[in-house]
């Protein structure tokens, strides 16, 4: 019996299994998220991609198409659309500066892509190289994101987490006082564990098994990514140094889409993703638009206005 509540417990961690069924006082006390009075992520800011290990080049175009997209015209893209789901991220901005103080906004663009195809730090990384790895973007005004390859392991990847994102003190610049940068870490668990941080485009592992949906941009492995990078930056954006918005410990916060858990769509439940768009073409299930014709899952965010998860479909 322990070893099953094992094993559900961290079902419900990696999957992250919707909450929407609750009733709004119970979700509203799960969900809400504090602002601790510090920083936000903002001014114009380059996503850096540093991608660790071999990709191909279909592949790297699933990630930088979704990184434009951020910042596309919906006019351009069609709705619902990427930039759409972006922009409920602008409510924290709101009520942190309040009306008479705004909070100065964020503008991302897509910035350097650095690669390491031979894996120079070794197939097997720790938390620590990870941050070296990031220390090779700019350090001001960015965001640098590594991106593991699927034959790439790294500390806590398939036990604890998809990906995870921190914040580093830059290398000093001549004529430039040192600041803090952004980081994020996100890894391909195509061979590695689909089932855990590639769902729903793949069976879970434990819980609910309900049919895979079909990957909106046919790589279950980056259209994992994807989801797992939209989370993350979300995160990043609106508690990017640990003291923004967020609730619980500040070493595994509930952030702006994890406080949205499994949620995808409208109707979402444990084991299923919500109502959500289908390609006529090819299947694929999406609930965004993005730039050159791209379609993408994107996670529902945390809406701090109403108190509730904001989907696009």
């Amino acid at each position: 019996m322990e070893s099953f509540l094992v094993k559900l417990i961290l079902f419900l961690s990696l999957f992250q299994i919707s909450v929407s069924g609750r009733r709004l006082e119970e979700a509203e006390q799960f969900q809400f998220l504090k602002y601790h009075k510090g920083s936000l992520l903002s001014g114009k800011i380059s996503v850096n991609l540093i991608w660790y290990g071999k990709f191909k080049p279909s592949q790297k175009a699933i990630v930088s198409d979704f990184i434009t997209s951020l910042s596309h015209s919906p006019a351009k893209t069609g709705q619902p659309s990427v930039a759409t789901w972006w922009k409920t991220t602008e409510s924290y901005y709101r009520l942190a500066g309040g009306r008479k103080n705004p909070f100065p906004s964020l503008s991302l663009s897509l910035g350097r892509q650095i690669l390491d195809e031979s894996c120079s730090l070794g197939k097997s990384l720790s938390e620590k190289q990870i941050l070296e790895l990031a220390y090779r973007g700019d350090q001001h005004n960015a965001v640098n994101v590594v991106l593991t390859s699927a034959d790439v392991a790294v500390q806590g990847f398939c036990m604890s987490k998809c990906g995870s994102h921190g914040s580093a003190l830059g290398r000093p610049v001549k004529g430039r006082r040192s600041s803090k940068f952004a980081y994020i870490w996100v890894g391909n668990s195509e061979t590695q564990c689909p089932g855990q941080c590639a769902w729903p485009f793949h069976a879970p592992v434990y819980g609910p098994q309900n049919p895979p949906l079909v990957a909106p941009n046919n790589d279950v492995g980056l259209d994992g990514v994807v989801i797992n990078l939209a989370s993350l930056l979300a995160g990043t954006a609106t508690n990017p140094f640990g003291d923004g918005y967020f609730q619980g410990p500040k070493t595994a916060p509930l952030e702006a889409a994890s406080a949205c858990p499994g949620v995808y769509g409208k109707g979402a439940y444990p084991g299923y993703a919500g109502n959500l768009l289908v390609d006529s073409e090819t299947g694929g299930s999406f609930n965004a638009h993005g730039a050159n014709g791209r379609k993408f899952l994107l996670p529902a965010l945390y809406d701090p206005t109403t108190s509730g998860c904001s989907t696009l479909v």
